[in-house]
């Protein structure tokens, strides 16, 4: 999570800290990067586990608020990335901010805030409100090396490069219904967690894929994929979109078209009724809907395209062979599906994208 996304989400420490942080980047990095070495503006190591090589790098100088400002990281390896409290918390196997920012104040030298007077806590966010979606976000780790990066190889999903909108948490509390008697059910289960965002990249809303301990497979829940926050028009989003998307219901089906054209710009919309009514860039000018193959991706299908044509848009398909894309990634391989794609994709878009 960026140091600006982490500013909306939390408010107060967790922005201050990192801002302090910033300040402090080349000194950071000797402290939990001591393996790596800097080189100009960067400080370069192999990895966040502070093993020697070159695949991740740290920005030095630069303005605090800006993209590519002081503290700023990319794995590139990964595609992995994030501010420095990312970094200590990846480093340190943290796995709850109020972890992360005692060890921040740590390293700063800096007393852990007094308790309130009356000794009140920040009161809870209402369940299932885009508050409780921010903290939970705010919360999870980057996945790379954790369950759910494990889960996402079994579905044959890995190359997750500027994937920043997804992040895991060991223990996600899940509520079980009556399909889920108490014996079976445990009270939490690891889970990959996937931010919903708006058009102006705010964190309306999260998803979560609880996870079975091995991360072999889904958690032996009744529900073990939901939803909270505001999603209407929102989605899931990999990579940035300005003229060009390729829009579908599922995280696991965008992924899939993400490993053979992972440049090109994704939005997961979750369901077929959110695909319908998912809010379109306003400088769009082709929209590819990847569709699943039942009843209600091809009304999504038809709605949202009918909008998109309505706004001027082109429109194209993406039909997958099976149910859907993550369907045929496995079963079909990488190959195979690319060149299934790039024969519904325009000349130009397959020429630069599926190269």
């Amino acid at each position: 999570m960026s140091r600006h996304e982490r500013a909306s989400a939390m408010q107060g420490p967790a922005a201050e800290l990192a801002h302090r942080l910033a300040r402090e980047a080349e000194a950071v990095c000797r402290h939990y990067l001591s393996n790596g070495r800097r080189e100009g503006r960067y400080w370069l190591v192999g990895d966040v586990d502070n093993n020697p090589g070159r695949s991740l790098y740290v920005r030095l100088r630069g303005a605090d608020d800006a993209h590519g400002g002081a503290g700023k990281w990319t794995d590139a390896a990964t595609g992995d990335h994030g501010d420095l409290l990312d970094l200590i918390a990846a480093r340190k196997r943290l796995h709850t901010l109020r972890d992360t920012l005692d060890e921040a104040r740590q390293f700063l030298s800096l007393p852990r805030p007094e308790p309130s007077i009356t000794g009140r806590r920040e009161p809870p966010a209402p369940t299932g409100s885009p508050e409780a979606a921010r903290r939970l976000f705010a919360m999870a780790k980057p996945i790379a090396g954790t369950i759910a990066q494990t889960y996402l190889r079994q579905r044959g999903i890995t190359d997750l490069r500027d994937c920043g909108a997804l992040r895991f948490h060991p223990r996600c509390w899940y509520r079980g219904d009556e399909d889920d008697p108490r014996d079976r059910a445990r009270d939490a289960w690891p889970a990959l967690i996937a931010a919903v965002t708006d058009l102006d990249g705010a964190i309306t809303g999260a998803h979560r894929t609880w996870l079975a301990s091995s991360g072999e497979d889904k958690a032996p829940v009744s529900s073990p994929r939901r939803a909270m926050g505001h999603l209407l028009g929102n989605a899931v989003r990999f990579g940035g979109a300005t003229d060009l998307l390729v829009a579908g219901e599922g995280i696991e089906t965008m992924l899939s078209l993400r490993q053979i054209a992972p440049d090109l710009p994704m939005a997961a919309a979750l369901s077929a009724n959110h695909l319908a009514a998912l809010r379109l860039p306003p400088t769009l000018r082709r929209l590819y809907i990847a569709r699943d193959q039942d009843p209600a991706g091809e009304r999504a299908h038809e709605t949202l395209a009918s909008r998109a044509a309505d706004l001027g848009i082109d429109v194209a398909p993406l039909e997958p062979a099976h149910d859907d894309f993550n369907d045929d990634l496995r079963r079909l391989g990488c190959g195979a599906l690319a060149a299934r794609v790039r024969s519904q994709l325009v000349p130009e878009d397959a020429a630069c994208f599926c190269a």
